[in-house]
């Protein structure tokens, strides 16, 4: 597999992600804290799929060097 194909590869993925991410908004399980003014954002659950996806990628990469 040549790097112009992993490229496209991740490419795509970073396209379909982001386009979910777009419509999902935040997934059950982020934190939210809203006081007055103020609000807190913290993505646990997206944070630890990010990990989760971005290891299997650097895995398949790995696998194939």
């Amino acid at each position: 597999m040549g790097i112009s194909r992993l490229l496209i590869i991740m490419g795509i993925v970073l396209i379909v992600i982001g386009s979910l991410w777009t419509f999902v908004g935040k997934l059950p399980g982020d934190l939210v804290f809203k006081k007055g003014n103020t609000t807190f954002y913290f993505p646990i659950v997206t944070s630890i799929i990010a990990s989760i996806v971005l290891s299997l990628i650097m895995y398949v990469i790995g696998r194939f060097k």
